[in-house]
């Protein structure tokens, strides 16, 4: 099936039409240093675990606003890839990605895919991120669209995850639409 076939298509954003200039691992060792500065111990858990914690805990602003930092500047350098480059025309277009929005937003700045895509939703648009169905429904409603008349397209297997919790087809990214 091509894009044609769909009332609306959605793409994550890191890894399938932009690759982020982030360093991750400076990422965690960032929240892991804000987090004790608030006497909060992150144990070892990776820095996903630390953000989906962070919410229960009370600290979310914090570890959000360490990670967007980075993200925001590797948006600013971010590369972009081969299917941006063919974003479709012939239905509305969005972004759901595990980075926060201000990232997404400037990274399809930089490469002049703004005006290709008419919704974007990032890990702090709405109450919950990937590979909680939550952003890509809403990015689906605001297309116009159903899920059952939705793709989305991603390069992971929390993408493919979100993807079957949604009820919309999915797409590899290395399979173009």
């Amino acid at each position: 099936m091509t894009a044609a076939d769909y009332d609306a298509v959605v793409y994550d954003l890191d890894g399938t039409l932009v690759r982020l200039d982030v360093d991750w691992d400076s990422v965690a060792r960032d929240v892991d240093a804000a987090l004790a500065d608030h006497d909060i111990d992150t144990d070892g858990h990776d820095l996903w675990d630390v953000l989906e914690r962070s919410v229960e805990t009370g600290h979310r602003d914090i570890v959000e606003e360490a990670i967007a930092a980075h993200e925001r500047d590797g948006a600013e350098t971010a590369s972009i890839l081969a299917l941006a480059e063919d974003l479709p025309h012939e239905v509305p277009v969005g972004v759901v990605s595990l980075n926060c929005e201000d990232a997404c937003r400037r990274a399809l700045d930089r490469h002049d895919l703004a005006d290709h895509v008419d919704v974007v939703i990032g890990r702090d648009t709405v109450g919950t991120f990937k590979p909680d169905p939550e952003p890509l429904l809403a990015a689906v409603e605001e297309l116009g669209s159903e899920p059952s008349q939705a793709l989305f397209v991603g390069d992971s297997e929390s993408d493919r995850t979100t993807a079957e919790r949604a009820g919309t087809d999915f797409q590899w990214v290395r399979d173009r639409v």
